[in-house]
């Protein structure tokens, strides 16, 4: 089975608005943590969330978490 990309190894604190948002699973978007489309060459599809108020969440970019798209401080075994 094929690994995602470690994008990095710490999450990306984000300010989001409300709204629907579609994080990379893959590693290989050039705008992590948000999928630009780069998956079509993988077994990988992006995880789809929604904010339905503005508020700051930390995004998983080791691709590893069990809670995705949020992290979960996997990063920090890997």
């Amino acid at each position: 089975m094929e690994e995602p990309k470690i994008a990095a190894k710490q999450p990306s604190m984000q300010s989001l608005k409300p709204g629907t948002y579609f994080w990379c699973a893959c590693g290989k978007s050039s705008n992590q943590p948000f999928c630009d489309g780069s998956h079509k060459d993988t077994p990988f599809t992006p995880v789809q969330f929604k904010i339905d108020e503005q508020k700051d969440v930390w995004l998983c970019q080791c691709k590893h978490s069990g809670n995705k798209p949020y992290c979960d401080g996997t990063h920090n075994d890997l």
